[in-house]
């Protein structure tokens, strides 16, 4: 018994190593054939679609740095926080920078109270200027009459000189002083300016998504300190393989797909980026989003591509049956059922792209009727 156990089983195993059909079975015991419904495989035109794979990433990204070096005494907001546009997000020490102000300031007050002294010299000076300007035109209409001497003639001319030169030095010195002033008021604005740098704010309103310090460290210019993305503004970054180049362009309307939303958006195409990466040879294309909620930078996303039309063998989604990974469909033969098994491809609307396994024109059940079965009799119904 053992010897023809093994000879029955062996041709069964080998025929199911090599992926043939099953065994088929017979119908009921009645043998009538079974009514069914038959629709004949068929070429149709679908849309040719490109799949891309993408990230999602805020449109506009700030990271918060401090402009001046100075020790943290206060951070305002945590990770996931949203701040509005010029809300105080860090302060710093800010006593050597007061301090310099303060030191500015008392240069400018020092300035403006040398200006009265300034303007009284000035106001002598003219004083002596006029006198020597009308002794000097006395003279010289007492010269052209022979009435002086050339030496006092000469002695009025070298006092008006000299009080033209004093009077042109005290001016040069009140415009010195009028340019240390303004220099001075420069000072303050700029240690003013500085001084502000110890509040850092928020650029725009966003969402806080990184942070890198706590009171008590010390900011050096340039370091990040906090990163801000602006809300309900994002984009998907898709990485296109290059020989999609031609039919991707800036403005196209595409589809973007995330499952962890269960959501498919219409979106467009708001950048190409012309550089191909030369490890995957593809390039990134910016797609801009509309604004959903719970849409988060970093999230996966998929990018659909339309690329036109393209034949396709389909048969409707009720004739395919599914058992685990294998995929399968009725073709009527001979008055008789068959399973075969095929390869499914997309899906649209009700019907399923068979990659192989069945071919146009052949005639398939449809809807699978419960209790069909490899190798019944069946009889197509009107």
């Amino acid at each position: 018994m053992k010897l023809v156990l093994i000879s029955l089983t062996a041709p069964l195993l080998f025929l199911a190593s090599c992926g043939g059909e099953p065994p088929r079975r017979t119908q009921s015991r009645s043998g009538l054939p079974m009514q069914i419904q038959a629709v004949a495989v068929c070429t149709q035109q679908w849309p040719d679609i490109y799949e891309a794979t993408g990230t999602v990433r805020a449109r506009t990204t700030a990271v918060v740095a401090s402009k001046v070096m100075a020790y943290v005494q206060l951070v305002s907001v945590q990770v996931g926080d949203r701040v509005r546009a010029g809300e105080t997000l860090i302060r710093l020490d800010a006593r050597e920078l007061e301090a310099n102000l303060r030191r500015a300031e008392a240069a400018r007050a020092e300035i403006q109270s040398a200006i009265p002294e300034a303007d009284n010299g000035v106001a002598a000076v003219k004083a002596n200027l006029d006198l020597a300007q009308a002794t000097f035109r006395r003279m010289e209409e007492l010269a052209s009459k022979k009435s002086i001497s050339n030496q006092e003639f000469e002695e009025a001319l070298a006092r008006l000189k000299s009080a033209q030169a004093a009077y042109d030095m005290a001016r040069a010195r009140r415009t010195q002083i009028d340019s240390r002033l303004a220099q001075a008021e420069q000072e303050i604005r700029s240690a003013g300016i500085m001084r502000d740098y110890a509040t850092i704010a928020a650029p725009f309103a966003g969402v806080v998504t990184a942070k890198s310090v706590e009171p008590g460290n010390l900011a050096a210019p340039g370091a990040p300190l906090l990163t801000v993305e602006q809300d309900d503004a994002y984009r998907l970054e898709a990485s296109v393989d290059e020989s999609k180049l031609p039919s991707v362009r800036k403005g196209q309307t595409v589809e973007a797909v995330f499952e962890a939303l269960d959501r498919k958006l219409t979106a467009r195409v708001s950048e190409v980026v012309p550089a191909v990466d030369a490890a995957s040879r593809a390039y990134t294309v910016k797609i801009d989003l509309p604004a959903i909620p719970n849409l988060r930078s970093g999230m996966f996303g998929r990018a659909l591509f339309p690329l036109g039309k393209r034949s396709v063998t389909t048969v409707p989604a009720a004739a395919v049956l599914e058992r685990g990974q294998l995929q399968s469909v009725f073709v009527v033969e001979d008055g008789a059922a068959h399973t075969r098994l095929v390869t499914t491809g997309a899906r649209l609307a009700s019907n399923v792209e068979i990659l192989s396994g069945v071919h146009d024109g052949e005639r398939i059940v449809s809807p699978v009727p419960p209790g069909l079965i490899d190798g019944a009799k069946v009889e197509i119904g009107q």
